[in-house]
C-alpha cells in the first residue's frame, strides 16, 4: 500500500496505490528497492492513481500553493525531476480527444520556459504520435472555442492545462529537470458544458451529485456532456495505456 500523507488539502502519494484499477499499470514492472526520482503534479484525483507508481511523488493540485515546500524536501531526498501529466485542453484545431504533447516549452501569461531536451525526447520516443510543442498553464478552465482560438493564436501553444506552468516555476527554482506530458480531452472546437466544470471537488474528486443537479436545471447540457464525457473516456484509456509505456520513472532515467 502506498504511503499517503494529507497535506494543506492535498494527497501525495509516493510508491504504488493498490486496490484501484488504473493504478494496476505499473504493476507488472519490477522494481527492486526504487529510487526516488520524479514528481508528478496533477490535477484530477484518477490522474494521480494513474501516475502512481515506486520512485515518484504524486502532488495534486490542490496542494499546489505547498508545492515549493515539497520540492524542497524531494531535493534533500534525492529526486531530480519534476513532471506535468494528465488532461489538457485542446488549442491546436488538429488535435483530437486522446492526442498527447510532450511540451517542448510551458508558458504562462509572463514567462515562456524550456523544458528538459533530454528528457523529452525520451518521452517522444515513447509516447507513439505525440507532438512536441508548448504547453500553456492558466489559472482558471478554459471552456469557450472562441477562447481557445485566441489562446493559440496569441501563444502558439498546441494545449492548455492549469498545472504545467506551476511545475515549470517551481522546477527552476529548485533547479530539478522539468517536462510536461499531457493527453487533449476537449479538442479545441468543443465547448466544455458548465456542468462538467463545477463537477469536480476541491480535492480533484468528481462530485456527481453537482453534475446531476445542474444537468436537472438546464438540461440544454445533455448532448455536449455525453460528447464531453466520451472524450473523457477516450483520453483516460490513453492515459493508462501511455503511463504503462512510460515506465515507473517517467522515462527519467540515467
Amino acid at each position: 500500500m502506498a504511503s499517503q500523507l494529507d497535506f494543506a488539502g492535498g494527497t501525495f502519494v509516493d510508491g504504488l496505490v493498490n486496490g484501484a484499477d488504473d493504478s494496476a499499470l505499473v504493476g507488472d514492472v519490477a522494481v527492486e528497492s526504487p529510487r526516488r526520482l520524479v514528481i508528478a503534479f496533477v490535477g484530477l484525483d484518477f490522474e494521480a492513481r494513474i501516475a502512481a507508481s515506486p520512485g515518484v511523488l504524486v502532488v495534486c493540485r490542490t496542494a499546489g500553493s505547498e508545492l515549493e515546500t515539497v520540492a524542497d524536501s524531494a531535493v534533500r531526498q534525492g529526486y531530480r525531476g519534476m513532471i506535468s501529466f494528465g488532461v489538457a485542453g485542446g488549442l491546436a484545431g488538429n488535435l483530437r480527444a486522446g492526442d498527447w504533447v510532450v511540451a517542448s516549452t510551458i508558458r504562462d501569461s509572463h514567462t515562456v520556459r524550456a523544458t528538459d531536451a533530454v528528457w523529452s525526447r525520451k518521452l517522444l520516443g515513447l509516447i507513439d504520435g505525440a507532438i512536441h510543442a508548448p504547453i500553456l498553464g492558466v489559472d482558471h478552465a478554459v471552456a469557450e472555442p472562441a477562447k481557445k482560438r485566441e489562446l493559440y493564436k496569441t501563444t502558439g501553444a498546441a494545449v492548455v492545462d492549469m498545472e504545467s506552468h506551476v511545475v515549470a516555476r517551481v522546477a527552476a527554482q529548485h533547479k530539478l529537470a522539468v517536462a510536461a506530458v499531457r493527453v487533449v480531452v476537449d479538442p479545441a472546437h468543443r465547448k466544455v458544458p458548465p456542468a462538467a466544470l463545477i463537477g469536480m471537488r476541491p480535492d480533484g474528486r468528481a462530485n456527481v451529485k453537482a453534475v446531476l443537479r445542474d444537468l436537472i436545471t438546464r438540461p440544454s447540457q445533455l448532448s455536449p456532456m455525453a460528447r464531453i464525457t466520451y472524450d473523457a473516456f477516450v483520453a483516460r484509456a490513453a492515459m493508462v495505456r501511455v503511463r504503462r509505456q512510460l515506465g515507473p520513472y517517467f522515462g527519467l532515467l540515467d
